[in-house]
């Protein structure tokens, strides 16, 4: 009994995430509200552990401050990188944008690239009209499913990389991505082309006025970012360290115009440390159960593991939803090589978090930013269900075919 109920505030620390922001949005929109919130509902677990199993607290807490040194100097970075301009918003254009991020992604990570990629994406459609469908393609292939590479390229492969796999490892997704891109920018191209043959006259014409040469703005950041990238394969707590020096280093030698530029702010970093603290912390006692009950749970199944990791990263948070069922994937007991899992449950689980975090804006971290900045430029963007259900209707046929060739 005690062990159920220690579990109790992982899932409101994660109810809360899900339903504060639809039902409290003016709540929700202050870091300091959801740190006071993240505390309380931490507290009993926090005292719960210290008192039975400080080994875990503490494990959590590690992992946890790797993962916010990552997260952090990735975000950092990034935005000391402000790439200026306006190029003629033509389909092909577009789509390059698109597959730009997606490959940007693995090295720099989804919120890297779509920081950086957003605003020269957005300014160079500001001339045309018909644009509904822009910020939702970004969203799920910059900000989501391009990043399945590398475990820089999403949050809950970085997870997975420091609980043992292989850094490398990842790169055998790669007919997973390749499908999915491929698939997600011939949608896009023809959708874009429908929607640039609707233009007027004269608003190609000024498009076409408009046109100014791409420039960067901060080459500098992009050596913090190199730095950061390959501070990752140093062991804990060198990592970590470097990743601190290479964050201050960008914020002081950074370019500060590029910075302003992005309008470069702490909250969406403060939001995601702030959330993530409870969750790490509330996620223990969670985790333990499931590595001790999992095979009791029947999920045995690749394709049960793709869907319900996928599902669960809809509407959580795909981090520690990647984390859950890694967990489960070894309370099962099957002889594992990669970090203790059966290579087909790890790319069944990794598929499902970062693929399917693209179904909502609460799905990964960059969702909700781009969202955002993409409100503030004046794309209007579709309510959290009217984008779930446009986002639903381009990927399901998507992750039917995953689940078919892959794992089944």
């Amino acid at each position: 009994m005690m062990q159920i109920l220690s579990v109790l505030p992982f899932f409101a620390i994660l109810f809360s995430i899900a339903i504060c922001p639809l039902l409290f949005p003016r709540f929700w929109q202050k870091n300091t509200n959801k740190a006071i919130l993240s505390a309380i509902i931490a507290f009993p677990t926090t005292v719960f552990l210290i008192r039975n199993d400080f080994a875990v607290l503490s494990h959590s807490l590690k992992d946890y401050f790797s993962f916010i040194c990552l997260l952090a100097a990735l975000f950092v970075a990034s935005g000391g990188i402000s790439i200026a301009g306006d190029l003629e918003a033509r389909p092909k254009v577009n789509s390059l944008f698109l597959v730009i991020g997606a490959v940007l992604a693995n090295f720099i990570g989804t919120t890297g690239a779509s920081m950086v990629l957003i605003r020269p994406f957005l300014k160079t459609n500001s001339e045309r009209r018909h644009v509904f469908h822009l910020p939702i393609f970004f969203i799920i292939v910059v900000s989501n499913c391009g990043g399945l590479l590398t475990p820089l390229g999403d949050p809950p492969l970085f997870l997975g990389y420091l609980k043992g796999v292989p850094f490398f490892w990842t790169l055998k997704l790669f007919p997973i991505w390749i499908i999915v891109i491929g698939a997600l920018i011939s949608v896009f191209y023809v959708w874009d082309t429908m929607a640039y043959g609707k233009e007027n006259r004269d608003t190609l014409i000024k498009d076409k006025e408009q046109v100014r040469p791409l420039k960067i703005e901060g080459r500098r950041g992009i050596i913090f970012l190199i730095g950061i990238i390959l501070s990752v394969f140093t062991a804990s707590p060198i990592r970590e360290g470097l990743m601190i020096v290479l964050t201050i280093s960008s914020l002081m030698f950074g370019s500060k115009q590029a910075f302003r530029n992005n309008r470069f702010s702490w909250h969406p970093i403060q939001e995601v440390a702030i959330i993530f603290a409870g969750i790490f912390i509330t996620m223990g006692p969670a985790l333990a159960l499931l590595e001790k009950s999992g095979p009791a749970l029947g999920i045995t199944k690749p394709w049960e593991f793709f869907w319900l990791t996928g599902i669960l990263s809809t509407f959580l948070d795909n981090a520690p939803t990647y984390l859950t069922f890694f967990s489960l994937g070894e309370g099962l007991g099957f002889n594992g090589n990669v970090a203790g899992l059966n290579p087909i449950l790890l790319k069944a689980i990794s598929a499902g978090a970062v693929l399917m975090g693209a179904n909502s804006y609460i799905g990964n971290g960059p969702n909700f930013m781009v969202k955002s900045i993409a409100d503030h430029s004046g794309f209007k963007t579709p309510s959290f269900f009217g984008y779930m259900l446009i986002a639903l209707a381009m990927l399901f046929p998507l992750y039917l075919l995953i689940t078919f060739l892959f794992f089944i």
